[in-house]
């Protein structure tokens, strides 16, 4: 049974293709607009309006929550004060990633936890004699992004302690007469915000959002606008970047955090007392240097991009697009060296970049990659280089 989600009275509405995708369940809008890329100039330099509502959320309550936490999630959750949220994952025994997802600390004793997939039965398997209760919040509560260069100046206007609201940090106030939690998160890379709300309030929230918002230019935006900025920002995708540990089939559909380029969220192990799950093969992994990959960027040689295709008589494509399907990435022996899961154009950059997943000693800064891509049927070579991550990183976002 296909679901919709608090906002979809107005999603339909504003959706003029009629292009939808299931998300957990639920109708996600493709684009609203007949050219995506209206929608992601509208993020880039205005802001855009996104349903995030198919997201599970879970709320973690009692008085060994945090205890509780603390031995799952792999980042350290005691760091997290009330009032801020942060982004983490959580590992299976082994230490490979089962998912990736924000946590937002609403008090001492009570969180709220974001995940693309189920994790009800896995989180109560860990509760043990612990006094904490997990309960999936998700369908009683809807959520839309806010995201772009204007969302603060907007937002305000609608909520004027947000102001002051520093990256990560969240606040609870009232929209009207609608309770909600303001997170100043996102996945676009760029300046935004988030906001969290009771089902019943989803439509007058939107309503009133897009009175304020209006004259700014605010458009909602689709799936496709979103999973090209999420590139440009360097940011993992589920099922893309990385299998969950739980569904895959062998060690090779499986990634550790440290080769998933999560590592600077474990960097002090040394001063860290937890017992975390997989805490002891990332250790493992840590000490043998035994990581097989590195995440890093990648971005194609322009002027080759151009000659590949030029030399079979056809216009170098341009397409904003992420590629679906894994790019294979060679040396200069033409052995596979790695692979691009997420690879687009930037509109930002005009130049094509990717997230790949390397072998170490390719991983430098700098370091010439031969990317494959397939024309008229038949591979080539774009000569590509490694880059940093993230591609697309304004002052704005946490100024």
């Amino acid at each position: 049974m296909v679901r919709h989600t608090p906002f979809h009275p107005r999603t339909s509405e504003a959706n003029m293709t009629g292009l939808w995708s299931h998300w957990s369940g639920y109708l996600s809008a493709d684009k609203y607009q007949a050219a995506e890329k209206f929608e992601y100039f509208a993020i880039r330099n205005a802001a855009g309006v996104f349903d995030t509502s198919p997201l599970y959320k879970y709320r973690i309550t009692g008085r060994d929550a945090e205890r509780f936490l603390a031995g799952v999630l792999t980042r350290d959750i005691r760091k997290c004060q009330p009032g801020q949220a942060q982004y983490t994952i959580w590992c299976d025994d082994d230490g490979w990633v089962i998912e990736d997802g924000v946590i937002l600390r609403i008090s001492g004793d009570e969180f709220v936890l974001t995940s693309a997939r189920q994790n009800q039965a896995y989180l109560d398997g860990l509760v043990g004699y612990l006094s904490v209760e997990v309960e999936d919040i998700s369908e009683g509560h809807g959520a839309l992004a806010l995201q772009g260069p204007y969302a603060r100046e907007i937002l305000t206007k609608l909520a004027p302690e947000v102001e002051g609201l520093g990256y990560f940090r969240l606040i609870e106030t009232k929209i009207g007469d609608a309770p909600v939690v303001i997170s100043r998160t996102g996945y676009t890379g760029d300046l935004g915000y988030e906001i969290w709300m009771g089902a019943d309030d989803a439509v007058g929230f939107w309503d009133r959002l897009f009175e304020v918002a209006g004259p700014y230019g605010v458009i909602p935006f689709g799936q496709d606008a979103l999973l090209t900025t999420r590139i440009e920002a360097g940011l993992i995708l589920i099922d893309i970047d990385y299998y969950p540990a739980r569904y895959a089939w062998n060690d090779e559909q499986r990634t550790s955090p440290i080769e998933l380029g999560m590592g600077w969220m474990i960097r002090d192990l040394a001063d860290d007392d937890r017992a975390f799950v997989g805490r002891k093969a990332i250790e493992q992994e840590i000490a043998g240097g035994t990581s097989r990959w590195r995440t890093v960027g990648i971005m194609a040689d322009w002027q080759d991009w151009s000659r590949v295709y030029n030399s079979r008589g056809l216009v170098p494509p341009m397409d904003h697009q992420p590629v679906s399907g894994a790019m294979m990435l060679y040396n200069d022996k033409v052995e596979q060296i790695g692979w691009t899961p997420s690879f687009c154009y930037s509109p930002m950059l005009q130049r094509h970049v990717g997230i790949a997943r390397v072998h170490p000693h390719h991983a430098r800064l700098g370091s010439r990659l031969d990317l494959e891509v397939t024309i008229d049927h038949r591979y080539a070579m774009v000569a590509s280089e490694v880059t940093k991550l993230p591609f697309y990183n304004p002052p704005r976002k946490t100024a």
